[in-house]
């Protein structure tokens, strides 16, 4: 099977069930905006490949998880309104990333100012995934009631894990937070 198809040529795509609809379409920009987010938290984790810490493992496995997830969100998004969706997205995953924020923050120093993304490059790479996330989460919401409100859940969470990693990452590497100067 060849890569290419030259039936995007002309500046459409196909979403799931064969409609086809302009590559800026915003159901195309919310399911690549997951797939960018996707490729970041694979970036991320390869900044880990040769760090040992207590918990890496944990974070390895729940982050094949959620890029598993994140193409059942992108499923979710590439399906068109009133047409069944062939990869459902569980609120399981939910709870395990509800899970993580709550038990990865308590082990962190409490925030008292905002703190200025960076640090160690697994760190950083995961704070920049949130902000894809919060950009595809908002794609998502100019959908309206065309999407499955599991997605916005799911993408408002993933947000919020990718905030409590980055900053744990950081601490179980030693790299210090930094604020923002007064």
């Amino acid at each position: 099977m060849k890569i290419y198809t030259k039936t995007g040529d002309k500046g459409t795509t196909s979403l799931i069930y064969g409609q086809r609809v302009a590559k800026n379409d915003l159901r195309v920009e919310a399911y690549g905006t997951c797939d960018e987010t996707n490729s970041m938290i694979g970036l991320a984790l390869s900044y880990l490949n040769k760090e040992n810490f207590q918990g890496k493992e944990i974070i390895e496995e729940l982050y094949h998880k959620i890029q598993t997830n994140l193409f059942h969100v992108g499923a979710e998004l590439a399906t068109p309104k009133g047409k069944e969706v062939k990869w459902s997205l569980a609120s399981e995953g939910i709870e395990e990333m509800e899970k993580y924020i709550d038990e990865w923050d308590a082990a962190l120093e409490p925030l008292k100012n905002f703190i200025l993304p960076g640090g160690h490059p697994a760190g950083a790479a995961f704070h920049v995934a949130r902000t894809i996330t919060r950009r595809a989460e908002r794609c998502a919401v100019a959908l309206g009631d065309e999407i499955n409100p599991l997605v916005l859940v799911y993408l408002n969470r993933l947000s919020d894990l990718l905030f409590v990693t980055a900053r744990y990452v950081n601490a179980k590497l030693g790299f210090a937070e930094k604020t923002l100067h007064s």
